[in-house]
């Protein structure tokens, strides 16, 4: 008997579907490992041709943490399913890796795991589950409603009690997360070995060879802080260094065109700071898109490259409508922030168009009035583990608390001592403008083969750009120039 021409198709149907879905698989795995085989040339601008990275295709369902070599990471792994929370037993992904002539086999995809990190994925499942975005909060607004009134004497005490336990959470680790870090370097050793070479070229992180990079920033919150610019400004000279000023638009004091002129004629930059900081940018979509209307107008009248949140609050998915070259809003480590969370990397990193330059080091207030500590010990301490990786060390100086001699004197410490760091060639400190414009800069460039062991560099901008070398010394990475 001739089946009809309808009932063959449906029989076929479910045969037709399971191609298709076969199809999109290898789509998919294809493109897991297109991505993959950049990873490095990404981070490191190195060869193209340096390794052939494959993606496992049966990852996990769901995404959760597992261990990869010394550091903690968040995804979808093979082997098994990774642990839902960070202080479970984590698995163990290492051991899945292969490496042969032909490729690097992984048991995660190298893009997600760092852009889970880097975009804060994780929180979700953190010890403070999903505190980590700030949604409609009655408590929180009613805080940031009456905030402007309390001096720091009164809010000490809440923020106390707020912070409790902050010393006992175990991810991003305090004081300094090098997780991104120490997945490339990861990935560059195993690369290496598959191709049987101890020595890759790549461009340097820093423009002249500098070892690593400082921004000075400061967010002016209050008329006193605004009163108190030139001043700073010229606390900031004495030592030859110059920072942004991040100014909040409305409602805070006022903002006169020769204010802002004022701060830029003396070398200074000049930034935007949310709107009206009162902690409501990131509550409510709506209400975000409204003002970030308003905020797009004052980055055009304050000629503001770049843009910072109140409160560091933040949700990198409702980025692409803000209108700017860099933000500073994502903390390495947000432990004594209230959105906590942290981008677990020391180096500046794209958000779609807008390229993030991450808060690495504690800000003034929380080390003065939660810590307690007039000292620049635990800022030196973030800085040897940010020049241990070559990174970026941003710090965020309010005018506002450190009008008081103690605290002045405290901030002169720490620019004496990022001044000595600069005199000796270590450091390249620079305006936050001048990081952005290098690190798109040097996110063009290429290495080019001339022969015979000889490389340079192509690009805008690389007149100012070296060449350096990853050296694999007893299973590690270790960078060196000629």
């Amino acid at each position: 008997m001739r089946v009809p021409k309808s009932e063959q198709q449906e029989a076929h149907a479910p045969q037709v579907l399971k191609s298709i879905e076969k199809v999109k698989e290898w789509s998919e795995l294809q493109m897991h490992h297109s991505n993959a085989n950049r990873v490095l040339t990404s981070h490191f601008r190195c060869p193209d041709d340096l390794a052939e990275f494959t993606v496992a295709a049966d990852l996990s369902e769901n995404a959760g943490y597992f261990r990869f070599g010394s550091v903690t990471c968040y995804g979808q792994c093979f082997g098994g399913p990774p642990a839902a929370f960070v202080t479970n037993i984590l698995p163990r992904a290492g051991q899945h890796v292969r490496i042969d002539a032909q490729a690097v086999h992984l048991p995660f995809d190298p893009v997600r795991i760092v852009d889970n990190l880097r975009f804060e994925r994780y929180t979700a499942n953190s010890m403070r589950g999903t505190k980590s975005l700030p949604g409609k909060n009655p408590i929180r607004d009613a805080y940031y409603f009456v905030r402007p009134f309390m001096p720091v004497v009164v809010r000490k005490p809440f923020q106390k009690l707020y912070f409790r336990g902050w010393d006992k959470v175990p991810f991003p680790t305090w004081p300094v997360d090098q997780t991104v870090e120490g997945i490339y370097e990861q990935l560059l050793v195993f690369a290496m070995k598959s191709k049987n070479r101890n020595k890759v070229p790549f461009v340097w992180f820093w423009p002249d060879g500098a070892r690593s990079c400082a921004i000075m920033t400061h967010d002016v919150e209050t008329s006193a802080g605004a009163d108190f610019c030139p001043r700073l400004m010229d606390l900031n000279d004495t030592f030859g260094i110059k920072a942004s000023f991040q100014i909040v638009p409305e409602e805070r004091y006022p903002v006169t065109p020769r204010f802002l002129e004022s701060i830029r004629e003396r070398g200074f930059e000049v930034n935007v700071h949310d709107l009206s900081h009162d902690g409501q940018l990131f509550s409510d979509r709506a209400e975000f898109l409204r003002r970030a209307e308003r905020i797009r107008h004052y980055r055009k009248e304050f000629r503001a490259q770049g843009f910072r949140s109140a409160v560091l609050y933040r949700n990198v998915d409702w980025y692409d409508v803000l209108d700017f070259s860099y933000d500073m809003s994502i903390p390495n480590v947000a432990h004594l922030d209230p959105q906590r969370g942290g981008c677990c990397t020391v180096l500046p990193f794209f958000v779609g168009k807008i390229l993030e330059l991450p808060v690495t080091a504690i800000q003034d207030y929380s080390l003065f009035h939660v810590l307690g500590d007039y000292s620049i010990s635990l800022w030196k301490q973030q800085i040897a583990l940010i020049r241990a990786k070559h990174g970026l060390m941003s710090f965020i100086i309010h005018p506002d608390y450190i009008i008081p001699e103690k605290a002045r004197r405290v901030y002169s410490d720490l620019l004496l001592y990022l001044s000595e760091l600069r005199s000796q060639g270590e450091t390249w400190i620079a305006l936050p403008k001048e990081v952005a414009s290098w690190w798109r800069l040097r996110s063009e460039m290429n290495l080019v083969d001339d022969g015979g062991g000889s490389w340079r560099i192509e690009g805008k901008g690389s007149e100012r750009a070296s060449i350096a070398y990853a050296v694999l010394v007893d299973d590690k990475v270790v960078y060196e120039f000629n």
